[in-house]
């Protein structure tokens, strides 16, 4: 009886599977980007990770989520425990409907625009932010693509005309409301099985790459602080880029606990940001979530250990006897 964990990046598995090694545990590794599947027939036994990225296709695995969501529907359909299932793979692949649940748990999102076509970008922008600093992400994005911040309606038509332009994968862009915060930092907090374990500051003087792993580094940083946001960038200087903290505010935790149990996620990063009043807004979930070696070696913290010994409870769990003999 095996962990089975399903992805398409073998660089962000190797942590996990020295976690999943470290702890003595059985598991295999499901590379999905192509394949050929009896659904007449059932899948393996086992309990089943799901780590599909909505970055797949930067990596040439264009059709890697649509895969996954056919075999997640096969699993279930036979009564499989899954990790993070269905509902976690499509919000991960959709902004908006992320944005959409998040609202729905009495979670404050952004300002967002959504916009099919490229053409309409521009008279959007000027039309529900004045024409004035506007962030472009697309719907499905993942490590940043595609994320720009552009200071006023003109910048954006330029970076539309420029070679830096990304197209969005899904063919839907979203415009959002820039949150200033007094102090270049944002908040990702870490859940596992569904619970709180911590949560890390990410310093973004030099930009908002926020992916913690140290494979999914781009070679600029992709959304650069406007002249409005340098007041802080001294004091970021000093600072780890990662930094853990034990715990959030309490009603904030409270209302991610409702949203990850009403949406079936178990594993995810969820990011957040807090501007100069006071006000929390969360702009991101990230189900195939990544942990920072260096804030973990600071904090005393590893959350790939953490994680194999959830699922190793789950198999426990869910095949007693076989786990047992094995």
């Amino acid at each position: 009886m095996h962990i089975h964990v399903i992805h398409e990046n073998p660089a962000w598995l190797e942590p996990l599977a020295g976690a999943l090694d470290s702890a003595a545990l059985p598991w295999r590794d499901w590379f999905l980007n192509h394949g050929v599947f009896d659904l007449a027939r059932p899948p393996p036994e086992g309990v089943f990770y799901n780590r599909m990225s909505a970055s797949s296709h930067t990596r040439d695995h264009r059709y890697s989520a649509e895969l996954t969501a056919s075999i997640l529907a096969w699993l279930a359909g036979h009564g499989r425990r899954i990790v993070n299932g269905p509902r976690a793979l499509d919000l991960e692949i959709s902004k908006t409907r992320q944005y959409a649940a998040l609202e729905a748990a009495g979670i404050r999102t952004p300002r967002t625009v959504l916009v099919a076509g490229k053409e309409h970008l521009v008279a959007a922008a000027r039309r529900h932010f004045d024409g004035g600093p506007v962030i472009l992400k697309p719907n499905r994005g993942g490590k940043g693509v595609g994320v720009r911040l552009l200071q006023n309606a003109a910048a954006l038509a330029d970076h539309l005309d420029s070679a830096d332009y990304e197209p969005p994968v899904d063919g839907l862009h979203l415009l959002q409301h820039h949150v200033r915060a007094p102090q270049p930092l944002i908040t990702r907090a870490e859940f596992i099985g569904g619970r709180f374990l911590y949560a890390v500051e990410v310093d973004t003087s030099e930009g908002f790459e926020l992916c913690p792993a140290d494979v999914c580094a781009v070679d600029d940083a992709f959304c650069p602080a406007g002249p409005e946001d340098k007041g802080a960038e001294d004091e970021g200087a000093s600072r780890a880029k990662f930094t853990i903290i034990d715990d959030i505010d309490v009603e904030l935790k409270r209302r991610y606990d409702a949203f990850l149990a009403a949406n079936d996620i178990e594993v995810a990063g969820i990011e957040f940001i807090r501007d100069a009043a006071g006000t929390v807004y969360t702009y991101d979930v990230n189900t195939n979530t990544n942990y920072n070696p260096d804030a973990e070696a600071r904090g005393g913290r590893s959350g790939m250990a953490t994680l194999a010994r959830y699922l190793g409870g789950e198999l426990s769990r869910f095949y007693p006897r076989r786990a047992a003999a094995e």
